[in-house]
């Protein structure tokens, strides 16, 4: 049974190469003999209604998942940018009825159970038309809520004015933020690094395995 309580799809940005890992891509990494990916799907499937890919290259390295997988709909604008306004236009054209899209990082294994209850609650509490992550004095901009009725918007940012970074951008609207605890861990440690991918395996202990 899905926890949330209205139908939001979900996300996950698999974004560019893990050239800190030597290339690759950084979810198909394994912790704890499982791979990063699967973990995120596992924590938010029950959460979401219905999770896409956002992954530029060939698809099919990612089909064993059994998600849809949905490039960059603006060629040559990398960056999680692109793959949020990817995932609105996915979304337009595929489930008209939804007015709200979680976007998360596909390499953040240890994601919050309660991320689109809370972050949708906000949302709505706030009367904002986008929500965001937050831990330990830090917003995550990468995973949050966003309107698909912004994506339009989104779109100019992106070709017109060549916005990259999501905090410019979401500076221009008001934004509600959800902060996380970071006890035991926090829930929104992303593994860049050969190094991280070592804490994760510590921390998965701690996150139950």
């Amino acid at each position: 049974m899905k926890s949330v309580t209205s139908n939001i799809p979900g996300v996950l940005l698999a974004g560019g190469l893990a050239r800190r890992m030597g290339g690759g891509d950084k979810p198909m990494r394994a912790i704890g003999g499982r791979t990063i990916l699967d973990r995120v799907i596992a924590r938010l499937a029950p959460q979401c209604d219905g999770l896409i890919l956002n992954a530029n290259g060939d698809p099919a390295r990612f089909a064993a998942f059994g998600l849809p997988v949905i490039a960059d709909s603006v060629a040559d604008f990398p960056g999680p940018l692109a793959g949020i306004l990817a995932a609105l236009d996915w979304t337009a054209s595929n489930r008209p009825d939804v007015k709200v899209v979680l976007s998360a990082a596909a390499d953040c294994p240890f994601l919050p159970r309660d991320l689109v209850s809370r972050l949708h609650g906000a949302l709505e509490a706030e009367k904002t038309e986008l929500a965001v992550a937050a831990s330990n004095g830090q917003s995550h901009p990468v995973i949050g809520l966003w309107s698909v009725s912004l994506r339009e918007e989104l779109r100019h940012a992106l070709v017109v004015e060549d916005i990259r970074k999501i905090d410019r951008w979401t500076a221009r609207y008001r934004l509600a933020t959800v902060t996380w605890p970071v006890t035991p861990l926090d829930p929104f440690f992303n593994a860049n690094t050969m190094d991280d991918i070592a804490e994760a395996e510590r921390l998965a202990a701690l996150d139950g395995g």
